[in-house]
């Protein structure tokens, strides 16, 4: 059964996403931690939109959870024809005020399983000749975001990962694309203890969603959600970077720290 496979879905984009594909009439798996939100929204969709929509739930920070994840495809004989890696989060604080532990697992989430994933599901795609992968980056990836420092270099990661599979994979029938939102109207802020940023315009889940599935069907290797937010990064370029670094570090300097682990990007 085709299927789309969101991460991170219980909440915010994934959510967002999760919705706007069964209205679709896609059917779809959700990965999230809290099997209580998957399965309420699980049953919603599927009354809402006659669609088949699973759910699993694991915490994908555990060294093998995407290989299980990959096995529960097969052993449900899910052929998933597009997966979405939304699972992330973030923290703010001095780097060296914060806990290691959680800085090395944000690294494990939102690095090391999103490219395992990609790596599992992207085999079978290119053996059909066909698939899409949608890996939530951030705007954050443009740039050096002190007091942010080591989730916005995940997302320099994954922005970087994904132009490059862009290339790899267009003779392949495969599209890869890295979707780079801005502020967005989720709990990423409150969970984390932080203020927004000055000077960003919010948008809403279901803008960025839009947003990426246009810059999927055009064929992008990423796309900037938001129109405020493609000007602001492309005029950060013009500068050097280490002005940017000073910039941001004056804006985002935190009267208190925190993290964010409800699977949500900035």
């Amino acid at each position: 059964m085709k299927t789309t496979l969101i991460t991170g879905a219980s909440s915010g984009i994934g959510e967002a996403f999760a919705r706007r594909l069964a209205r679709d009439g896609e059917n779809v798996l959700l990965v999230a931690r809290t099997e209580s939100k998957l399965e309420i929204l699980c049953s919603e969709l599927g009354r809402a939109s006659n669609i088949n929509a699973q759910y699993v739930a694991l915490d994908l920070t555990e060294t093998d959870a995407p290989s299980k994840l990959f096995e529960e495809t097969k052993a449900r004989g899910l052929e998933v024809e597009m997966l979405i890696n939304n699972a992330g989060f973030g923290s703010m604080g001095d780097f060296l005020q914060l806990d290691l532990e959680r800085e090395l697992q944000m690294v494990d989430l939102n690095i090391k399983a999103l490219v395992a994933l990609t790596y599992l599901f992207l085999g079978p795609m290119r053996e059909r000749g066909r698939g899409s992968i949608i890996n939530v980056a951030s705007t954050a990836g443009f740039q050096p975001v002190p007091y942010m420092t080591t989730y916005a270099a995940t997302k320099a990661f994954v922005l970087s990962f994904s132009d490059a599979l862009w290339e790899e994979n267009r003779a392949h029938g495969v599209s890869v694309m890295a979707l780079c939102p801005g502020v967005t109207d989720t709990n990423f802020f409150a969970a984390s203890e932080m203020e927004r940023p000055p000077m960003r315009v919010s948008q809403t889940p279901e803008q960025v969603v839009d947003t990426a599935l246009k810059g999927l069907k055009r064929g992008r290797g990423h796309i900037i959600s938001g129109w405020t937010n493609y000007i602001l990064t492309e005029s950060e370029r013009l500068v050097p970077r280490s002005l940017v670094a000073r910039v941001v570090g004056k804006a985002l300097r935190p009267g208190k720290t925190g993290d964010n682990d409800d699977g949500e990007n900035l």
